[in-house]
């Protein structure tokens, strides 16, 4: 991207969400192994993240359902499956919690983004006025805001308590493939097919900032850094723009990087297809992945010390 803000860096992933992974130093990195493997999708997995307060993992599918999972329990047991819709045009491409771990939202097929109460595990939401399909959405910080993009090429926020669209953002010329806010809730980017990524003004509406690399590949997935000083970008020209520690891939791997020498520390083998989102555990070493059809599965990566493998 042509800005003073981003650096370019290699990477294998073309697709996949991207996370700070919870990692050492060379030196006394310790790798993660896979603990478990959750199967029960009948289509291929969206995204994968677990919740703020660490205690939940969702998996959102092209079947149509969200599965929330306790992390509480190394065995991650089902809690509930959450269908909002079925038959043709019911996928879920994405999903995001608020802030307390309350409310879980989706990004659906049938143009709609649906909300759920997390503790009565019931819709309380139907969010409608994109014209295709949203491919993806995000809480604000505070969780009185969501924002979603669709292949309708607009950004759509809308108001959490109330479920209204306040303002709908003519953000792009091709889908648009990822949203988020930064750490106060101040800004949102989002990116494009068409090769850009603009950081908006929440609360006006306004264009602040638009973001375009000189060859323009299509950028799959944008992210604030966590200080906000940065956007994180993964392209289909599979580089990844700035730093990120970890990252799925289309060889059914998942990577995790050194930030400094920008080199791969560990590769995570076990998936049969594409991985095609990733998420970091809150509090511990622990990374969540999913894959497309036929694999389907989420598995679980720990980072465990030695004195714990040979236990």
């Amino acid at each position: 991207m042509a800005n003073d803000d981003v650096s370019n860096g290699p990477s294998p992933s073309p697709r996949a969400q991207m996370e700070e992974a919870p990692t050492k130093d060379a030196i006394a990195y310790t790798p993660y192994t896979l603990e478990t493997t959750l199967t029960g999708h009948r289509g291929a997995v969206s995204a994968v993240k677990f919740s703020p307060d660490g205690r939940l993992l969702a998996s959102s599918s092209a079947d149509g359902t969200l599965r929330l999972y306790s992390a509480a329990d190394s065995s991650y047991p089902l809690i509930c499956e959450l269908a909002p819709s079925t038959g043709p045009g019911s996928g879920l491409s994405d999903l995001s919690f608020s802030d307390g771990s309350r409310l879980i939202a989706a990004a659906s097929d049938d143009r709609t983004v649906r909300m759920w109460d997390l503790e009565s595990q019931t819709q309380i939401k139907t969010l409608t006025g994109h014209t295709n399909y949203v491919f993806c959405c995000a809480f604000n910080p505070q969780s009185n805001m969501l924002a979603s993009g669709s292949f309708d090429e607009t950004v759509r926020v809308w108001e959490v308590r109330s479920g209204r669209c306040l303002r709908v953002l003519p953000a792009h010329s091709e889908p648009v493939t990822s949203v988020d806010f930064n750490m106060d809730g101040s800004m949102i980017v989002s990116s494009s097919y068409d090769g850009l990524c603009r950081v908006w003004d929440s609360a006006t509406g306004h264009c602040m900032k638009t973001l375009v690399d000189d060859d323009s590949p299509p950028v799959s997935f944008a992210k604030f850094s966590p200080n906000g000083k940065f956007v994180l970008t993964s392209t289909l020209d599979s580089t990844l723009l700035k730093e990120s520690k970890l990252s799925g891939s289309e060889d059914s791997c998942v990577y995790l990087w050194d930030l400094q020498t920008r080199k791969i520390v560990q590769k995570l083998e076990g998936h049969t297809n594409t991985v095609i989102s990733v998420s970091c555990h809150p509090e511990q070493s622990i990374i969540a992945s999913g894959a497309l059809g036929p694999d389907k599965s989420v598995k679980i990566w720990v980072q465990k010390e030695e004195e714990e493998q040979e236990n």
